[in-house]
């Protein structure tokens, strides 16, 4: 009887893993067919399904077709694959080198980064004064306000990355420097993620904490990637590559289970990979499996999300805090992006194009979040919030930089303005 039970729960294991799969196929054909990146696709399509079975059907439904040990497990597939395409986001930081003056890249970063971090601390300010427990959580205000205020300053590297090239605007002024300032962005929102978590974790022992595994961590990783950029374990990876693959991303689940254990969370592990691995030399081939895979099964992720947002306490959609998100999230990343970009001198309108680009927040904000939910600090209502940002913002890249286009040539075009 047992081994029976077993095959069963094996088979409704797989039969729901394919369904989610073909769900992110179709989220991801429908987003192409919107001209929007393939993870708005997927995010969206994730996030509704519980919502939408439990709204059709009733919860009765929901607990038929995701019972607990099947959502326990999707939630581990989720997290192996989020761990597995963390690695490829992080090694995708360090693909930007030189090539602009660091006054220029200093200052579009801090005018991407500095408001950013004051309008996720204006958002933080109205969520603790509407009073309403199930939106404000019960995570310290300290770790609550870092993380909120790093959340809203989030730039995509990969999905921005792809945006320019499918726009044809890599090797572009304003192509470069916003690529070069979302690199630095990230890497600090990284390190500040980390502090948040340990503060949730452990007050301020728990952030000195933090503090110090990435102090340390950093530079081991760093000291790693140049003994990985060796001439033999260039080669070693290029001929092994499966080989190469399948420990690289041992060590990266082993590294985000340890760091998790030490009160931190599996991405910031998964971080620390990815600062490890250098590129060329096959690694490029090596990240990029990993890529693939997580890729794969990151989708599950949303699924599960949604599930706990539709089932969890306090899950209502807060509609007056997301639309206030969004407009703080628009103002910090485009009107900042804006100013830093004009101190940088650039003309006005590309000025405005960096901005926008800068609002891009795609898969990287959805992991941060998923973090910051995982640790504690979000609640599921403030998680949804600043999903449903990260889905608005990305998905108005696309439009908003049509429309700067077309702008452009009709002010260009006889008798414009």
């Amino acid at each position: 009887m047992a081994v029976w039970d077993l095959l069963v729960r094996l088979s409704h294991v797989s039969a729901a893993l394919a369904a989610v799969l073909l769900l992110a196929a179709l989220g991801r054909r429908l987003a192409a067919l919107l001209h929007q990146p393939s993870v708005i696709g997927e995010i969206t399509a994730g996030l509704l399904v519980v919502p939408v079975i439990g709204a059709v059907a009733g919860q009765g439904a929901v607990d038929l077709v995701l019972p607990g040990p099947v959502a326990e497990v999707l939630h581990l597939v989720g997290t192996v694959g989020l761990v597995l395409f963390l690695v490829s986001i992080v090694h995708e930081l360090g693909r930007k080198e030189g090539g602009l003056r660091a006054g220029s890249v200093g200052w579009a970063t801090a005018g991407s980064l500095v408001p950013a971090l004051v309008t996720g601390s204006l958002l933080v300010w109205w969520v603790s004064s509407t009073g309403d427990a199930d939106l404000r959580g019960d995570a310290p205000l300290s770790a609550f306000l870092l993380f909120v205020a790093t959340a809203m300053a989030v730039t995509a590297v990969p999905v921005l990355a792809r945006i320019l090239v499918d726009r044809r605007m890599n090797g572009t002024l304003v192509g470069d420097l916003a690529l070069s300032a979302s690199v630095v962005t990230d890497v600090v929102a990284w390190v500040l993620l980390a502090v948040a978590v340990g503060l949730t974790a452990g007050g301020v022992s728990g952030a000195l904490v933090s503090t110090l595994i990435m102090a340390v961590g950093i530079p081991t990783a760093l000291g790693c990637r140049a003994l990985l950029r060796s001439g033999r374990a260039s080669a070693w990876a290029a001929r092994f590559t499966t080989w190469s693959s399948v420990l690289l991303a041992l060590v990266a689940l082993g590294t985000a289970m340890l760091l998790e254990h030490w009160g931190l969370t599996a991405v910031v592990g998964a971080f620390l990979v990815g600062v490890a691995v250098p590129h060329g030399g096959g690694w490029n081939r090596v990240v990029g499996r990993l890529a693939a895979a997580g890729r794969t099964v990151v989708p599950v992720f949303f699924v599960v999300a949604g599930l706990d947002l539709f089932t969890g306490p306090g899950s209502g959609f807060p509609v007056g805090t997301t639309v206030l998100a969004v407009g703080l999230a628009l103002l910090g990343k485009i009107g900042g992006g804006y100013l830093g970009a004009r101190l940088a001198r650039l003309p006005a309108a590309d000025a405005l194009t960096f901005g926008v680009l800068m609002n891009t927040r795609g898969l990287t904000e959805i992991v941060v979040l998923q973090a910051g939910y995982a640790a504690g600090i979000l609640s599921p209502g403030l998680f949804l919030v600043l999903v449903v940002m990260a889905v608005v913002t990305t998905a108005m890249t696309g439009p908003l930089l049509s429309l700067l286009v077309r702008s452009r040539r009709h002010s260009h075009a006889p008798g414009g303005v």
